[in-house]
């Protein structure tokens, strides 16, 4: 029964006009509203392509989709300037994954890319965690420990990107891609579909520009390449200004995510 009153309040919140034009629910009662819907269910799954992960674009046309991730650790609030320079300059449209401790270290940055149309902002998670209900751990990182941290993770940040953008990200990509089906069903109610990926295309910026130029050589239509913004010295810039080239030689086009369904 109380799943379905929850279940029901969420309804009524995305589909009543006077409720849409108050303000949002406060991040506590979304905690609360979430909490009480799965109180008693308990992930299975855990990975990167989860039940509910979108990992490519429902098309058979000749398109890729660039995503940038910007995690915002301790060595990752640079920003890959050569990168976003030749974006911009060839017009290459891409999704950039950011995380709110890199926009506090590049407020000014993010202003600028937020407001480029070439853009999409997508959500990276304001702590960079896996997103989990009961805290599993990935590559030494714990995750949320439970759904009240996994809606700070997702909400707070999305609410950030929102008030200094001015548009609420309709994606969200967990720090480290990975998942449990109840944390994907909990970001899809807060109105942010999961973004994996297709192509792995720098391995967390530890790949050369060769491996990278390499691993997005691999394309085919429909393709998210994973890749980030926030490591100037990794091989991802030069690989990728490397390979697009080729891959428009091929007849490839770069999208947006938002710019396809997703499956």
């Amino acid at each position: 029964m109380i799943r379905t009153l929850a279940a029901l309040l969420l309804i009524i919140i995305a589909a009543s006009p006077v409720i849409a034009a108050s303000p949002q629910p406060s991040v506590e009662s979304l905690k609360q509203l979430y909490t009480e819907q799965y109180f008693d269910v308990v992930p299975s799954q855990w990975g990167e392509k989860v039940s509910g992960v979108r990992t490519r674009l429902d098309t058979e046309d000749k398109v890729i989709a660039l995503t940038f991730d910007a995690c915002g650790s301790a060595r990752g609030k640079g920003a890959d300037s050569e990168l976003l320079n030749f974006l911009i300059r060839e017009q290459i449209p891409a999704t950039l994954f950011i995380n709110a401790r890199w926009i506090d270290a590049n407020p000014e940055l993010f202003k600028q890319l937020a407001a480029n149309p070439l853009f999409e902002i997508g959500n990276h998670g304001n702590l960079h965690k896996p997103a989990s209900v009961i805290g599993r751990s990935v590559y030494g990182i714990s995750g949320t420990k439970n759904i009240g941290e996994l809606v700070d993770e997702i909400e707070l940040n999305a609410r950030k990107i929102e008030a200094i953008s001015g548009t609420r990200p309709k994606l969200y990509r967990s720090g480290t891609a990975y998942y449990d089906e109840i944390a994907v069903q909990i970001s899809q109610g807060l109105g942010q579909e999961v973004a994996g990926y297709s192509l792995l295309g720098d391995a967390g910026a530890t790949w050369s520009a060769a491996q990278v130029k390499a691993a997005l050589l691999k394309a085919v239509p429909g393709d998210i390449a994973l890749l980030h913004m926030n490591h100037p010295e990794a091989g991802t810039g030069t690989g990728t200004i490397a390979a697009v080239p080729e891959l428009q030689r091929r007849g490839f086009r770069f999208v947006r995510m938002s710019e396809y369904s997703l499956k």
